[in-house]
């Protein structure tokens, strides 16, 4: 069978695609292959002038699909819920795609760690505050490193243990694979019709290597040069994972070439940790108290 490329994406025309981070990287590689496969994507954007400036290069005449902006800080819940006000009509599919990575120490808006905060705790609540609006599926993006991530359920927001900026990494993008899971179990458990599943971009040259502040953005700046794969291919994955009509869910879509680090879009495991189920339910309740979001699955069925 030959590799799965975006030319294999199936029309779109009619579906309203939601993709956290658009306006950058990964992001915007895939919203512009979506709106070039007929979608309407609305473009979730913490800076709405970059998101207009994206918008203009991926829609217009000529291309089949459409492409609005709304304004969207994961890192702050008020402007989560403001987004998803301002949301009009059914969601056919949202890309939890948006992320930081080995970011010094910070807070959110809401006094989180930012990595969890926006990697997980913003993705969260959106998603909860969509649910009932959409009618297909959720795909959350993850990362190699959930490999080196642990779930400290007592420390989610790393105030009792010295932060350290790539095991919080670990964790938020672990706590991701994990929601995606547990979000499919419940959807299965509900017989509902939406399916969650997860995706990673391998080694993708992206703006994420250089927002560490720290002498590791030069290093990684070399990594993108000579290793990393380019955006294009590192948005398959989530491609994959949001367009395949006959997709089941409870996947989790990477490379499939040498360490998962490149190549085309397939099915690949993740670690043992990732698939504990009293880890993730614990990890579900403990967001929606977080955030104070209930997620109510929907009761359409299969």
């Amino acid at each position: 069978m030959a590799p799965w490329t975006s030319a294999d994406i199936p029309d779109q025309t009619g579906r309203t695609i939601v993709v956290t981070g658009a306006n950058s990287g990964l992001g915007l590689v895939a919203s512009r292959e979506l709106v070039a496969h007929g979608a309407h994507v609305v473009l979730a954007c913490r800076n709405t002038d970059k998101g207009e400036q994206a918008a203009a290069t991926i829609a217009g005449p000529g291309v089949p699909g459409t492409a609005t902006v709304s304004e969207l800080d994961l890192a702050d819940l008020a402007s989560v819920r403001r987004f998803a006000a301002r949301l009009d009509g059914p969601v056919d599919v949202l890309v939890n795609n948006a992320g930081l990575m080995a970011i010094p120490r910070q807070r959110t808006a809401d006094g989180f760690e930012m990595q969890f905060g926006t990697n997980v705790l913003g993705h969260f609540a959106l998603t909860g505050l969509l649910l009932d609006r959409l009618t297909d599926r959720v795909v959350t993006m993850s990362s190699v490193m959930h490999r080196i991530g642990s779930i400290r359920l007592d420390d989610l927001n790393w105030e009792r243990r010295r932060y350290q900026r790539w095991l919080a990494y670990g964790q938020s993008k672990l706590a991701d694979l994990m929601f995606a899971y547990e979000l499919e179990h419940r959807f299965v458990a509900a017989n509902s019709s939406l399916r969650s599943m997860a995706a990673h971009p391998g080694y993708s040259a992206t703006n994420l290597q250089s927002r560490t502040e720290s002498f590791q953005d030069a290093l990684m700046g070399l990594g993108n040069r000579f290793f990393a794969q380019g955006p294009e291919m590192g948005a398959l994955p989530e491609l994959h994972a949001a367009t395949v009509p006959d997709l089941p869910g409870g996947l989790y879509i990477g490379p499939d070439g040498w360490g998962e680090t490149w190549g085309h879009p397939i099915p690949v495991g993740s670690t043992a940790a990732s698939h504990d189920r009293e880890v993730q339910a614990a990890l579900f309740t403990a967001c929606e108290e977080l955030t104070g979001v209930t997620m109510k699955i929907p009761t359409t069925t299969r």
